[in-house]
């Protein structure tokens, strides 16, 4: 005797209606509400869990937002500083150029006899060839902006020393610190005269001034005008130190000077001086190159 397979879908139907027929029975009898009460002490715990899972899922992801964004704002504000300071530089160089170029105005406005030429300071150079020291800078203006030899060069501060060589556009200045260089000079408040000489180390010299003339630490040594191979009245120095000995004809004076020779940026050339050209042994150890 064989035995007929019901199909899928009738299969279901007659779950569903077995089912549906066991829940009326169930309420009918008050246990329905037993089996709600254990089904909802069973899933309780689970939907507990699933709803902490949920809320940490949501703190997480909300962290990972706002750190993303922090790691944003953090290098925006990176940036914004690293921009700031470069401009604070910026700011800072611009205002220390202009109370140069200020003080150098001032300068040729207090010395209206001359004619002035700027330049900036490409290059310091102290070196030792075969045959002396040397000290000097390179300019960036030369033949072509109207520079010759001799010219004095000087700052708002004071000498620095004269041109001893010119390309088309640069030259080279030997600075009065060089011990070639000799320029005529005399003290300020006494009016002793001397002669300033460089000396190996970036100090001055001055000596042959005669024992009889006073000479006092702090005193201003100034350029004298003779010889005329600088201009009168040039800044050269303050006296620092005094040797003298009632046996020697002259005494000597150490000179510091007023010019910073290692933070030279910008100088003045004075154009216009034209200096005596005497074949004397001071002035050849002043135009040596």
């Amino acid at each position: 005797m064989s035995v007929k397979r019901l199909p899928a879908g009738s299969l279901s139907l007659l779950v569903l209606i077995a089912l549906a027929i066991v829940g009326m029975v169930l309420n009918e009898t008050g246990q329905l509400e037993a089996l709600k009460g254990l089904a909802l002490r069973l899933t309780t715990p689970l939907q507990a869990r699933l709803a902490t899972l949920t809320s940490s899922l949501s703190d997480l992801t909300q962290a990972a937002r706002d750190l993303r964004e922090l790691r944003q704002r953090n290098e925006e504000l990176e940036a914004e500083n690293a921009r700031l300071t470069i401009e604070n530089v910026r700011l800072e160089e611009d205002r220390a150029e202009n109370e140069r170029l200020r003080a150098l105005l001032n300068f040729t406005q207090v010395n209206p006899d001359y004619d002035y030429k700027g330049a900036e300071v490409r290059a310091r150079v102290i070196g030792r060839d075969p045959t002396n020291f040397q000290s000097y800078l390179i300019i960036d203006v030369g033949s072509e902006q109207g520079i010759a030899r001799r010219m004095p060069v000087v700052t708002d501060r004071g000498l620095v020393g004269r041109i001893s060589e010119v390309g088309p556009n640069w030259s080279k200045v030997l600075l009065i610190v060089d011990p070639s260089s000799s320029v005529s000079a005399l003290i300020q408040t006494t009016r002793a005269t001397g002669t300033v000489r460089g000396q190996i180390g970036g100090s001055l010299l001055m000596d042959l001034i005669p024992q009889k003339d006073a000479v006092h630490r702090g005193n201003i040594v100034l350029t004298s005008g003779m010889g005329s191979n600088f201009p009168k009245g040039l800044v050269i120095g303050q006296v620092v130190e005094v040797h003298q000995r009632d046996i020697e004809m002259f005494q000597r004076a150490t000179v510091r000077p007023t010019v910073d020779f290692d933070r030279l940026e910008v100088v003045l050339s004075i154009t216009n001086f034209q200096p005596l050209l005497i074949e004397t042994p001071e002035a050849e150890a002043t135009t040596e190159p």
